[in-house]
C-alpha cells in the first residue's frame, strides 16, 4: 500500500493543522503522513493539541510551529495532499508546491477563540479533533485511484 504525505495548514500552526497532522499519521489506517505548517507560525503548540496528539499516540517530539516555507524547499517531503483547515490560511497566497498536489480547503473555528472554562477550552479542541478525524476517515477509506482533487474538496461537504 502506497504512504501519502499530507500537509494541513493553518495561519499560526499551533493547534488545528497540528491535530490534523497527529491524526493522519496516527489514524489512517497506515495510508497517510501528517505533516503541518503555518504561514505566520507562533512560538508555541497549544496544550489542548498536544493532549490530544499525546491521545492518539503521536509522537511529541515531532510537534512544533513551523512556517510552510519549509515544505516549499528543494530537501523536502514531496506532498500529495495540501489542505488548509483554517479560513485565513484559505485565502493566502501559497508557497508553490512541487508535484502538483491535490489541494483542499476543510474550515474548522478556532479553538484558541474559545473563551470560558479549561473543560470548555478543551472541548472545542475535541470537537476540532472529531470533525477532522471524519474527514481522513473518509480520505483514507477512498481506494488509490480516487484520491484527487475533486474528492478531497468533495469530503468538506460528506460531513
Amino acid at each position: 500500500m502506497k504512504t501519502y504525505n499530507i500537509l494541513f495548514l493553518c495561519t499560526h500552526n499551533s493547534g488545528r493543522s497540528i491535530i490534523a497532522e497527529a491524526l493522519a499519521s496516527t489514524q489512517a489506517k497506515g495510508k497517510f503522513t501528517g505533516y503541518s505548517a503555518g504561514s505566520t507560525p507562533g512560538d508555541t503548540v497549544s496544550p489542548y493539541a498536544i493532549e490530544i496528539a499525546k491521545e492518539h499516540g503521536y509522537d511529541l517530539s515531532k510537534l512544533r510551529s513551523k512556517s510552510w516555507d519549509e515544505y516549499a524547499l528543494p530537501d523536502a517531503p514531496h506532498m500529495d495532499f495540501i489542505i488548509t483547515v483554517c479560513d485565513n490560511a484559505a485565502g493566502e497566497e501559497c508557497p508553490y508546491w512541487p508535484g502538483n498536489p491535490a489541494v483542499a480547503h476543510w474550515g474548522f473555528p478556532d479553538p484558541s477563540l474559545v473563551e470560558g472554562s479549561e473543560e470548555k477550552k478543551r472541548q472545542a479542541y475535541k470537537d476540532v479533533m472529531v470533525g477532522l478525524k471524519k474527514r481522513i476517515d473518509i480520505l483514507a477509506d477512498l481506494p488509490d485511484e480516487s484520491l484527487d482533487s475533486l474528492n478531497i474538496k468533495a469530503i468538506h461537504s460528506q460531513v
